[in-house]
């Protein structure tokens, strides 16, 4: 017998230094929750788990803690919320509570992926270790209950023996004693069954209070009565073991077993709010445990939504990356030529029809364009994220948390100059430092403020009255004021009000939330954003204004992504929604980085930059990666026959108004002219030495010459591959080749380059985006954008990248010059420093930052149907 226990506990001690040898953050810990105090149960299991070189957490419960008490207290107790830790509970009968999961999988016969009651496979292993051969044997089980009593049945009959069950009060009792070979005791004996009934040289084995106590019984078994109760706790160590191997095995790459959903395309293809309502999504935690998120990973908004906690970094921080794949596009018309819908369509094609996990990330939509031209922006057809209404319409609150901390920035800058003007030094200094409860301190960043100024003191009362004046007066120079406040509406009219706005999502903070990469990293960039400059001329920030703290409180939970699924049910992430005219145009670096670890290194993340590539693209190559330090794989570049036509001289296009003849009749001259443009943004996507994949979008009057046509001349200006995709009217196996291609593209290697050196001035910075990308022959600059670049380069911040507001619609600064615009000079108006978010930032033309609302807005159409609760209209 100890010679057995010698045997397991070096087993459990080999493997696990092999784990750990192969894995050196893996630090396992065994977590034993027991109800009722058993103190030789406690040093049993801190000796063998010393021996086997564990550590050991013993919780003891009180001895009538019903099972969910015990699950509460499981879930509860900090160190069982660990991702590496085995959770074991023992009932104060130590009979081991196993979950109905762990249950369903050993009747299933999947024993090597689920957890075995200890005392369970402690019966089994003495008996076996007796000599007992119980094949064909009669076994009866007596007074075990629940998961015992079965776990103790589907054993034995695995080892090819006969299972009977009875309580101790059954009539058969003693018929049943007198026929079994092996009698287990579940509980203790009651007094009236005499040891007479039992058939001399049955085995008999108590696994009741008393087997744990050292107390048990035998009837001509050949076993010795010496560490009966180590082997419960053995095989409690051994089921960590085994646990240990089963998570870092799972932490390896591997294919999700994924449950897609099922598409059932109609035509004529009904509305995207019709079929996102056709199509029920699974629960969105069955979706995070099918991509291999932990329980205590996500937080649960609703049913079909949820959060993402960054712990889940340092958890597959070892984990390799996936392949990284970017979708961008050709200058677009006002309607928008599907990159969404592309995105979408492309990772159903890859997770649903070709089993390769992949994941979406995606902007969250400002409600701006929701309610105003665009409408939606969750996709199209049959490639869109599902629910919708709950995609485009708030989500979790992101963008409502950004507008809240840009408007109490906004309000801590007005106020602190008021106060300053109408207070003396000692007067502003003592409402600053007030004392509380007689007790006088600083704050803590009213510590960093002193440090910052070179006033090592931490005592209010020893500040010179030089020191005081420092530190309480900013004295902002108003005319220099950069921070605008937000609303995540399009109101022209706010334009003309004396306190500026800007819509939300052209809010700094909503770029730090696109780049921040940890929320430490969050705090700091929200610290260091520049609001203003002091009379001095040097930069006053938000946490000269002490207002950190609290924008980092307001942000907390936004920077957690949002998880949430496409038509087919394969995953998506929506974080952060910064424009690409008046922002950087690209959703988060957390979110890439998380979903490049969930999806594994023969994986896909599929990510979107907005509007052309001029634009998105650029800046996703330039701001963004530089920002993650992450490599693309592919560019994707949508186009699509209509907008090729617009650019190859084709009428205007406006939104709202039905297309001219030109655009829905065949015509090859235009898209042959307008392939101009598409040839333009593949040779930017060559600039970064990245392979481009065209897409293109088709509609269903896009004539076969013309789609041939379009697939032929992107191959001749240096595409990888040219795809037509109809994933808007059968979902992701419209796109199956896409994939394909975009498969083979990112096996044959990116030679990825920045454009620029950031160390550069920022102004041949600007020129080498306006020459090289836009094409231009020059810029020019205002006097007012001259002065503040003077400024911020003083300021020391001359060696950040550039951040470009400029239209969407063309390759220059006109809207209305399309196909590929030459020789003209690229107007800089003004220039602005987003030094949290870490660009600087020129306004090209009469770029606003505050879009206006048409004649007739998308909010015409939408409506909530009070019986049914129901969104309507919504695109």
């Amino acid at each position: 017998d100890s010679f057995a226990l010698r045997e397991v506990i070096q087993n459990s001690k080999e493997v696990l230094s092999l784990l750990q040898e192969k894995n050196p953050a893996f630090k396992p810990v065994l977590a034993v929750i027991q109800a009722g105090e058993d103190n030789l149960m406690q040093e049993i299991n801190q000796k063998l788990a010393e021996e086997a070189g564990l550590n050991i957490t013993h919780i003891c419960l009180p001895a009538d803690s019903s099972e969910d008490e015990v699950t509460i207290a499981t879930r509860l107790t900090p160190v069982l919320r660990s991702s590496f830790d085995l959770i074991e509970p023992l009932a104060s009968l130590s009979c081991g509570l196993v979950t109905d999961v762990n249950l369903g999988k050993l009747v299933r016969g999947d024993a090597h992926d689920c957890f075995v009651s200890p005392v369970a496979r402690a019966v089994i292993e003495l008996l076996e270790k007796s000599g007992v051969n119980l094949d064909g044997k009669k076994i009866l089980v007596i007074g075990a209950h629940g998961s015992l009593e079965a776990t103790l049945q589907c054993l034995f009959q695995r080892k090819g023996s006969m299972t009977m069950s009875s309580q101790w009060k059954a009539p058969q009792l003693q018929s049943k004693l007198h026929e079994a070979d092996v009698v287990i005791f579940g509980s203790p004996k009651p007094e009236e069954v005499p040891l007479s009934w039992i058939q001399q040289g049955t085995t008999v084995l108590n696994c009741s209070h008393d087997f744990l106590s050292g107390k048990w019984l035998q009837i001509g078994c050949r076993a010795t009565e010496n560490n009966r109760s180590n082997w419960s706790s053995l095989w409690v160590q051994q089921n960590m073991v085994g646990s240990g191997r089963r998570w870092l095995r799972e932490q390896q790459y591997r294919r999700w077993k994924l449950h897609c959903l099922k598409l059932q395309p109609l035509s004529p293809v009904p509305s995207d709010i019709e079929i996102s309502r056709a199509q029920t999504p699974k629960a969105v935690d069955v979706l995070a445990k099918e991509i291999g998120l932990l329980e205590d990973e996500i937080e649960i908004y609703g049913r079909s939504k949820a959060k993402v906690r960054l712990s889940l970094l340092e958890r597959l921080k070892d984990q390799a990356d996936g392949k990284y794949v970017l979708v961008a596009g050709i200058t677009p018309t006002p309607l928008g030529e599907g990159k969404s819908t592309v995105t979408i369509g492309l990772v159903q094609a890859m997770t649903a029809h070709l089993n390769v996990n992949s994941f979406a990330c995606l902007r969250q939509p400002s409600q701006g364009p929701t309610f105003g031209v665009k409408g939606g922006a969750a996709g199209g057809g049959y490639a869109q994220v599902i629910p919708m209404e709950e995609f485009n319409l708030h989500l979790t609150g992101d963008i409502h948390a950004i507008t809240a901390a840009n408007n109490l920035l906004a309000a801590a800058i007005d106020t602190r100059i008021l106060h300053e003007n109408t207070q003396t030094d000692k007067a502003l200094y003592n409402r600053l430092v007030p004392s509380v409860n007689g007790i006088r301190e600083f704050s803590k960043i009213q510590l960093a403020r002193l440090k910052k100024l070179g006033i090592n003191k931490t005592d209010p009362s020893s500040l010179t009255e030089d020191e005081m004046r420092k530190f309480a007066r900013l004295d902002i120079d108003p005319a220099t004021i950069t921070w605008q406040r937000v609303l995540d509406t399009n109101d022209r009219f706010l334009r003309k009000i004396t306190a500026q706005f800007d819509i939300a999502v052209a809010s700094e903070i909503m770029a730090v939330l696109a780049l921040t990469d940890s929320l430490k990293d969050m705090k700091e960039r929200l610290g260091r954003m520049v609001v203003a400059s002091d009379k001095n001329g040097q930069p006053v920030t938000a946490d000269d204004l002490g207002v950190t703290g609290a924008l980092t409180v307001l942000m907390k939970d936004a920077i957690k992504p949002n998880l949430m699924q496409t038509l087919e049910g394969t995953p998506v992430f929506v974080h952060a929604g910064p424009f690409a005219n008046i922002a950087h145009g690209n959703s988060s670096v957390l979110a890439d980085k998380i979903a490049l670890k969930l999806v594994g290194e023969e994986g896909f993340v599929v990510t979107e930059a907005g509007f052309g590539a001029d634009i998105g693209m650029e800046k996703f190559f330039n701001i963004k990666c530089r920002a993650s330090g992450l490599v693309p794989n592919v560019v994707v570049l949508v186009a699509t026959v209509r907008a090729l036509k617009m650019h190859g001289g084709g009428p205007s296009v406006t939104a709202g108004v039905p297309l001219k003849k030109e655009y829905t009749e065949e015509n090859l001259q235009l898209v042959a002219d307008g392939c101009c443009n598409l040839k333009k943004q593949i040779q930017i996507a060559q600039l970064f030495g990245v392979p481009v994949v065209v897409a293109l979008n088709v509609f269903k009057t896009d004539t076969r010459a013309e789609i041939d046509l379009v697939c032929e001349l992107a191959k001749q200006a240096g595409a990888f591959d040219a795809v037509p995709c109809y994933h808007w009217s059968v979902g992701g196996k419209g796109s199956v080749d896409l994939a394909w291609a975009v498969s083979e593209a990112a096996h044959k290697g990116s030679r990825f380059q920045f454009l620029y050196d950031v160390q550069l001035p920022i102004v041949e910075k600007i020129r080498t985006i306006a020459q090289a990308v836009y094409g231009a022959r020059d810029i020019e600059l205002s006097s007012e954008a001259q002065s503040k670049i003077n400024r911020y380069t003083e300021q020391g911040f001359g060696n950040l990248p550039i951040c470009m507001a400029k239209t969407h619609l063309s390759l220059s600064h006109q809207p209305d010059k399309k196909g590929v615009p030459k020789d003209f000079i690229l107007p800089i108006t003004d220039v602005r420093a987003s030094i949290g978010a870490g660009f600087i930032y020129p306004l090209v033309g009469t770029m606003s930052t505050m879009p206006g609302l048409p004649t007739r807005p998308c909010f015409y159409d939408i409506d909530l149907d009070t019986e049914t609760e129901q969104v309507q209209g919504l695109f």
